[in-house]
């Protein structure tokens, strides 16, 4: 909170460069093409992004029913949006996950389990996001539907495997509880030699009780398979509702020639270049991937409308309704 407002200060200059370049040679075309959207489509771009939000609400209510049942669906959908918002303006997309740990351990289910909730998502989202790259890249592999890639195949690599990596360490985390004390215990025996704590033994007997729960927690998430592999369905078919966006807003201004499969292998890859910007929202990165890959099928100011009507529907518009949401206390 207390960068609140610089990290929305350098979004907004940062999103105000990116309109310039994609905006200075075609302004007035764009512009015309941004005014002249079929409404019929658009609104189903829209419900495509209701549908995202509902789905990812859906897998976290069922992750907070094994701790806590009382939770109604709407604060759960509330806790998505707002969840939204914070992870648009921090780095990586790393401000959202603190918010639902404060938001479910003030609602009484404790730090432990809110810890185990979150986490469990977010092993969840990477395995459904790792596993739709992986059949994106197996598609453009059988099908070829992208023939020069030297610069963004490498980008796609990078991103595919730091996302690898992030689901590595979820497990080594969640399932290697013997390997996690003995670095909490070094950790704790450093801070204390450098008297940066006041009461090591209750600090350690904190650390080791939150590994206890936490590696029961996950256990508890494996142990359920059959709730594992739904709530990795709910995120896919999430990931799909927002992969099939763009194919939306290229209907509204009239362009037809791409088609549902290409859609989504593009935005695959898209996401994955974006995982590993170092900048809210993935800001720069993502739009230069749209751009890119799009930029194969559209091209000059019908390509750069979309981009800039995908980026507000995909990224701003939730933004500010999370924005908006996090204004209300209620719930």
């Amino acid at each position: 909170m207390k960068n609140l407002g610089k990290n929305i200060l350098f979004l907004i200059i940062i999103t105000l460069f990116i309109l310039y370049f994609a905006l200075k040679d075609n302004f007035y075309d764009i512009i015309k093409e941004i005014l002249s959207l079929n409404i019929f489509w658009f609104i189903l771009a829209l419900v495509l992004l209701l549908c995202f939000y509902i789905l990812k609400t859906i897998s976290l209510k069922v992750l907070i029913d094994n701790f806590d049942k009382s939770f109604k669906f709407r604060n759960v959908f509330k806790v998505t949006m707002v969840t939204q918002f914070f992870n648009a303006i921090t780095p990586f997309a790393t401000g959202g996950q603190p918010f639902q740990i404060y938001y479910f351990n003030k609602k009484g289910i404790g730090i432990s389990k809110s810890t185990n909730i979150v986490v469990q998502h977010f092993i969840i989202y990477q395995i459904a996001l790792v596993t739709l790259g992986i059949l994106a890249v197996i598609t453009n592999y059988t099908l070829h539907i992208f023939k020069k890639v030297s610069l963004l195949k490498s980008l796609v690599t990078l991103g595919f495997i730091i996302n690898v990596l992030v689901i590595v360490v979820l497990f080594v985390v969640a399932f290697g509880k013997k390997l996690n004390k003995k670095i909490i215990n070094l950790g704790i025996k450093i801070l204390d030699k450098f008297h940066l704590l006041k009461d090591k033994d209750k600090t350690l007997d904190n650390w080791n009780t939150y590994i206890n729960n936490f590696h029961n927690g996950a256990k508890k998430l494996m142990a359920n398979k059959k709730q594992f592999l739904f709530t990795i369905v709910i995120e896919f078919t999430a990931l799909i509702s927002l992969y099939l966006i763009p194919l939306m807003i290229f209907y509204s201004m009239g362009y037809y020639d791409i088609d549902p499969l290409v859609c989504i292998v593009s935005e695959a890859y898209v996401m994955l270049i974006g995982s590993f910007v170092p900048i809210p929202g993935g800001t720069g990165g993502l739009e230069y991937g749209f751009i890119a890959f799009f930029g194969n099928f559209v091209k000059d100011h019908v390509l750069n409308a979309a981009m800039i009507i995908w980026r507000f529907v995909t990224y701003y518009l939730g933004m500010i309704i999370g924005g908006i949401a996090l204004m209300f206390k209620k719930g």
